[in-house]
């Protein structure tokens, strides 16, 4: 297990050292063999489209990081404030995803049609490098955020994207909702964690 001496808050400067971070991380799984089917562009274009969304968290939200190695990407739901969808998003989606563009969009509306109303924090991405995994480094970062979540009274949700993954958030305190189905793709399980 890491040392918490070693999270630190992620720049605005590094999104796109961690949008590849977490297109590597996430390259593997069923969901982005959906979303991009050809292999050859698809750790590229997961990157592009998670640049979007890691430069609308730093500015929203909250970025930790370990080194070059893991990093949890959470955003604050709160009570009266809806926060802006990224700017020109549309645009810089098609940019990004180009023929796979329908694909993200579909699960765009998956997560918002599934998507808790109560005050949270939602967990969009934990990402650790393939190297490093297996190392605690995901959970520290869990525990780190969590233990702020806890002491405000907040409660965490996130979509697992395997079983593998919903085990272990389960072990940090999380609970399986129903799951849903991207169209004629793989399930995400929905999880909600109380603060302790």
């Amino acid at each position: 297990m890491t040392g918490l001496a070693e999270i630190r808050r992620a720049r605005a400067s590094e999104a796109g050292e961690l949008a590849g971070l977490i297109a590597t991380a996430f390259e593997p799984l069923d969901v982005s063999r959906w979303l991009v089917p050809d292999p050859a562009p698809r750790r590229a274009t997961l990157a592009a489209n998670f640049r979007i969304l890691v430069e609308h968290v730093l500015a929203h939200g909250h970025v930790d990081r370990i080194g070059d190695r893991a990093a949890a990407v959470w955003l604050p739901q709160e009570e009266g404030v809806e926060l802006p969808p990224p700017p020109d998003y549309d645009a810089r989606l098609l940019a990004a995803c180009g023929p796979y563009t329908d694909r993200f969009s579909a699960l765009d509306d998956a997560f918002e049609a599934h998507h808790p109303h109560e005050p949270h924090h939602h967990l969009a991405f934990l990402a650790v490098h393939p190297d490093a995994q297996g190392r605690g480094l995901g959970t520290a970062l869990l525990r780190h955020h969590h233990a702020r979540l806890d002491a405000a009274g907040t409660p965490a949700y996130l979509e697992a994207s395997s079983l593998r993954a919903a085990a272990l958030y389960e072990r940090e305190g999380y609970a399986r909702r129903a799951p849903f189905y991207l169209p004629d793709g793989p399930p995400f399980h929905p999880m909600w964690r109380e603060p302790a």
